[in-house]
């Protein structure tokens, strides 16, 4: 997974939610942010909020795909 996805994903997240998945190992900030692409492409919802605002569709995303992290 190309550093720049994990990357993407880290700044879309909420400070404190971007500090947790740091402290992930390597893999697991990988599979997670490979989630949240696959949230981003598979959510109709979120296509017609990125068009909109791209930021907020992905932010929205990685909420979802952290929430499930937390649980």
């Amino acid at each position: 997974m190309p550093i720049d996805t994990v990357e993407r994903f880290l700044a879309a997240l909420s400070p404190h939610d971007r500090e947790h998945v740091r402290q992930q190992p390597r893999e697991e900030q990988e599979r997670l942010a490979a989630a949240w692409e696959t949230e981003l492409e598979e959510d109709t919802d979120l296509n017609t909020l990125s068009e909109l605002s791209p930021a907020a569709a992905e932010s929205e995303a990685a909420t979802r795909v952290v929430k499930g992290l937390f649980e």
